[in-house]
């Protein structure tokens, strides 16, 4: 086998070796990004759903019904929008 045929045979293999390399760091900070996103959401709808509940309660004085009631309107909302958006992703 000639050196310059080995020269390139040996090159096509590093680059095929760096582009798994790098497709398979993407894909994991991918994966992070999405955890992150998800977790993100869930936690939001919760907070929101809590802070319109404690400011309805200041403005009716009904503490702490509504607190409640919006807290768990947050948690369900929260786990509709992770549903939806993991749904999202595997497409």
């Amino acid at each position: 086998m000639p050196k310059n045929q080995f020269k390139t045979r040996l090159q096509i293999a590093k680059d095929k070796l760096s582009k798994k390399n790098l497709d398979s760091k993407n894909q994991n900070s991918s994966s992070f990004g999405a955890a992150f996103k998800l977790s993100t959401e869930l936690v939001a709808a919760v907070a929101v759903g809590t802070i319109i509940g404690f400011i309805l309660d200041k403005t009716f004085g009904t503490k702490p019904w509504l607190i409640i009631i919006f807290f768990f309107v947050g948690v369900v909302s929260g786990i509709i929008n992770v549903i939806r958006s993991a749904k999202k992703m595997q497409r």
